[in-house]
């Protein structure tokens, strides 16, 4: 499905696009769905990237004593 957009773009932006389009075999439509899409996946990356940093840094000393457990375990087996 598809909707009817209405946006405003800076001058200088459009006239890129227009540049780059024009070169292109796809039509204005296509590549700002496609620019959009891209961005859309970025902006999800840097979201994920956060979220994932924020829950590493809650899990970190947990993380840490485990370490230290294991590292005891094989000190005591290689004794």
């Amino acid at each position: 499905m598809s909707r009817v957009l209405s946006l405003k773009l800076r001058d200088e932006i459009l006239r890129e696009a227009e540049e780059i389009v024009n070169e292109s075999p796809r039509s204005r439509n296509a590549y700002f769905n496609e620019a959009i899409h891209f961005y859309n996946k970025l902006c999800k990356r840097k979201l994920l990237k956060q979220a994932i940093a924020k829950e590493s840094a809650l899990v970190a000393e947990d993380s840490m004593e485990v370490l230290e457990t294991f590292e005891q375990l094989e000190d005591e087996l290689s004794e």
